[in-house]
């Protein structure tokens, strides 16, 4: 008989939270930048921003180093004020609140939805006062959230918004790729485990429209962004190599980052964009499979899923009166499970008021195992294994 701590031999292989998968095209094109002579940021970045822009309906893309990187930049581009507030969400991985500190600003957490995990518009609304100087919204698990009503107050209120969109590549908003729905800035990350991925990198994301907060057009403030990305230097390394030789002379018109995304990684990332559509379908076809399977659960539900919105499926998060014991539960089962995520102002570093419902969705919040080699009776045996879980 198994301990408490070890696995339960039922003769299955164990089913992790994830699994990264590179297609053999993405090693291919890996491999092809390997061998090219050139795989710093160059020509695969340029023609990914284009393709990337294409698929979201974005007016300009600048590729980056990773999400995190997309969103200190987009914050970079506003400007805003030191010591200014940005309203944000508690719910999500600590770099989208980390890049709202390092910009020298101050979050402030409003409240979520425990129904998805999501920020809460009316919360949003109760804590926009006289410092606020930017909203902070996360599309959790690659489900968007209320953008309609979260772009309204900040039309309202004259403040931009930022969109993290570490989770929602291909998720859409009515009917609209996430990453061109309203005039928000919204970054990307396409770090190992997300649902599209080149291993490491990100993208911002500039709109057609203008954006609050931005004194530039948008084709202007998509320059800014690309000297910022390299150090705030006005021609890039690739640029430079010209046929007459490599040109040394350059400007630095101001100081920028280290947030270059390499050739390597674009060329990653294009084919995971290609690999997209048929990635996220399978994603869907086993959340649809997991939903289906909850309803005769007790004590396990799904998070709430809008019919004006699909989501990408990074994550595949439920709800569970006793999750450590849930949890437990899997792993001595053989399979693995998740929290995403706890509630940032619980971190010491970010000693803020209290936001109750983040805090029940935080101690109630587990993550299934969710990635497109999942199989069907992967999942069945996820459920068969909770199924198991009220009665202990």
């Amino acid at each position: 008989m198994a301990s408490a701590d070890q696995p339960v031999s039922d003769g299955h292989p164990p089913i992790p939270l994830a699994r990264v998968v590179i297609s053999e095209d993405a090693i291919a094109a890996a491999m092809a930048t390997l061998r090219s002579g050139w795989p710093g940021p160059g020509r695969e970045v340029l023609d990914f921003e284009d393709e990337f822009a294409a698929a979201t309906g974005a007016a300009e893309v600048i590729a980056t180093s990773s999400g995190t990187a997309a969103l200190e930049l987009a914050l970079a581009l506003l400007a805003l004020p030191a010591g200014a507030e940005v309203v944000t969400t508690p719910i999500t991985f600590v770099a989208t609140n980390h890049a709202v500190v390092r910009a020298g600003l101050v979050p402030v957490f409003a409240d979520i939805d425990r129904r998805t995990g999501n920020v809460d518009a009316g919360s949003v609304a109760s804590r926009i006062g006289h410092r606020t100087a930017a909203i902070v919204v996360v599309h959790y698990a690659g489900r968007p959230c209320d953008l309609d009503e979260i772009h309204d107050l900040a039309s309202r209120h004259g403040v931009p918004v930022i969109e993290d969109c570490a989770h929602a590549a291909g998720a859409t908003y009515r009917g609209a790729p996430i990453g061109s729905t309203h005039n928000g800035l919204c970054a990307f990350s396409f770090q190992a485990t997300k649902n599209m991925t080149a291993v490491d990198g990100g993208a911002l994301c500039l709109p057609d429209g203008g954006v609050p907060g931005l004194d530039t057009p948008v084709p202007d403030a998509a320059d800014r962004a690309r000297r910022l990305r390299w150090m705030g230097i006005d021609r890039s390394t690739y640029e430079r190599h010209t046929d007459d030789g490599y040109q040394w002379d350059y400007d630095v018109t101001e100081i920028g980052f280290r947030a270059t995304m390499s050739d390597l990684n674009a060329a990653m990332a294009r084919v995971g964009l290609k690999e997209l559509p048929a990635v996220n379908a399978r994603r869907s076809e086993i959340a649809a499979r997991y939903r289906d399977g909850l309803e005769g659960i007790d004590g396990v539900e799904a998070l709430a899923s809008p019919d004006d919105r699909t989501s990408s499926h990074h994550l595949f998060p439920v709800l569970t009166d006793e999750r450590d014991r849930c949890l437990d539960h899997l792993r001595r089962h053989g399979i693995g499970g998740g929290v995403h995520y706890r509630s940032n102002d619980r971190f010491s570093v970010y000693d803020l008021a209290p936001v109750p419902e983040a805090h029940w969705f935080a101690d109630h919040v587990l993550s299934l195992p969710m990635y497109p080699g999942l199989s069907d009776d992967d999942v069945d045996r996820v459920l068969d294994v909770l199924r198991t879980y009220p009665a202990g």
